[in-house]
C-alpha cells in the first residue's frame, strides 16, 4: 500500500532539468562559450517557469525553441562585439567527461575545430546547422523553431552544411596514437627541447593564441615549426612562468593539455593531428575564458598570470 502512494505522490521530472543537458549543448554549440550558455539556459529556465506548463503539449521542442532563440539574439549581439576582439578568437574550452559514450560524443559534436568553423557561419545558418546536423532535427522542426518557412530553412541548411564540409579539418588518429604523440608534446615543451618539439609539429603548423588583449599573447597565428616551438618554449621559460606544468586532460571531447600555475587552470591547448605530427594548435589563454577548466569555482591565482605583461 505504501509503495502505491509512494508512486501516486512521487514528483514527475522537471523537463527543464530532463533536458538540461541537451540545452546546454544547444546553446554551447551556438555561442562557443561556457559562460554564455549557462546564461541562456538561466534565462531560459525563468521562461519556464514563467509559462503555464498546461499550455505546453511538447515541453522538450519548447524548451529547445527558447534556448535557440535566446542564443540566436545573444549570437548576433556578440558577433559585434567579436570584430574588435584583441587577437584571434577562440572557444571557451570545456572540460568533457572520460565516458567512452560521451567522449565520442562531444568529440563529434562539440571539438575546438569544429567550433571554430561554426565561427564562420552567419547566426542563423548556425542555429539550422546545429538542430539538423547535430541534434537531427528535421526542417519542417526548425522551420517551427525560428518561425520560417520550411523551405527557407532547406535552403539555409544546404548552405551551411556545404560550408562547413568544405572548412570542417578531417583528422583520423586513433586514440593510443594520440595519447602517444601528447606526451611526446607534453614532455618536449616542458623539457625545453626545441628539436623534439619542432619534430612533433608538422611542417605546416599553425598556432592560433587567445589572450583577448588580457594577457600577452600571440596577436596573429604563428606558422611553421621553428616559430611555433620557439613561441611555445619562449613562453614556458619565461621567469614568471617557473612554476607552469602541463598535464593531459579532456578537453572538448579530445585529449589535449591544460597549462596549471600552482592549482589555477591558466590555459588550455588543443590541437589537430594529421601523419602523426600536431598540425593546428590552440591555446585559450584569455582569464575569462578558462573559469570553467577549475575544479572548483575560485578566484585567479595570487601569483602573476604567466603570460602576463
Amino acid at each position: 500500500m505504501s509503495s502505491m502512494q509512494d508512486r501516486k505522490t512521487e514528483s514527475p521530472i522537471d523537463p527543464f532539468a530532463e533536458h538540461r543537458r541537451l540545452l546546454f549543448a544547444t546553446a554551447y554549440q551556438m555561442l562557443g562559450t561556457v559562460t554564455d550558455a549557462e546564461d541562456i539556459l538561466q534565462d531560459a529556465w525563468i521562461k519556464w517557469h514563467e509559462v503555464d506548463h498546461d499550455s505546453v503539449q511538447h515541453p522538450k521542442a519548447y524548451l529547445v525553441r527558447t534556448v535557440t532563440n535566446l542564443a540566436l539574439n545573444r549570437l548576433t549581439s556578440a558577433r559585434v562585439t567579436r570584430e574588435s576582439y584583441v587577437g584571434p578568437w577562440l572557444p571557451e574550452p570545456l572540460l568533457t567527461a572520460a565516458d567512452a559514450a560521451e567522449e565520442t560524443e562531444m568529440a563529434d559534436t562539440v571539438s575546438t575545430a569544429m567550433l571554430v568553423v561554426l565561427e564562420t557561419l552567419n547566426p542563423a545558418e548556425r542555429a539550422v546547422f546545429v538542430l539538423r546536423e547535430v541534434f537531427g532535427y528535421s526542417h519542417a522542426e526548425i522551420a517551427g523553431f525560428l518561425d520560417k518557412p520550411e523551405t527557407t530553412i532547406r535552403q539555409i541548411s544546404h548552405r551551411a552544411r556545404n560550408h562547413v564540409q568544405s572548412r570542417r579539418p578531417r583528422f583520423d588518429t586513433d586514440t593510443a596514437a594520440r595519447t602517444e604523440i601528447t606526451a611526446k608534446f607534453m614532455a618536449a615543451a616542458q623539457g625545453g627541447d626545441l628539436n623534439a618539439l619542432m619534430e612533433i609539429l608538422a611542417p605546416d603548423v599553425t598556432l592560433w593564441n587567445d589572450g583577448g588583449g588580457k594577457v600577452t599573447a600571440a596577436r596573429r597565428p604563428l606558422y611553421g615549426p621553428d616559430h611555433v616551438a620557439r613561441w611555445l618554449l619562449g613562453v614556458m621559460t619565461k621567469p614568471v612562468s617557473a612554476g607552469i606544468r602541463l598535464e593531459s586532460a579532456m578537453v572538448n571531447g579530445e585529449l589535449s593539455l591544460l597549462a596549471i600555475l600552482g592549482d589555477y587552470r591558466v590555459g588550455a591547448l588543443t590541437y589537430d593531428i594529421r601523419n602523426n605530427h600536431i598540425e593546428n594548435i590552440r591555446f585559450q589563454v584569455n582569464p575569462d575564458k578558462v573559469t570553467a577548466l577549475q575544479p572548483t569555482p575560485q578566484s585567479p591565482p595570487a601569483t602573476p598570470h604567466p603570460l602576463a605583461e
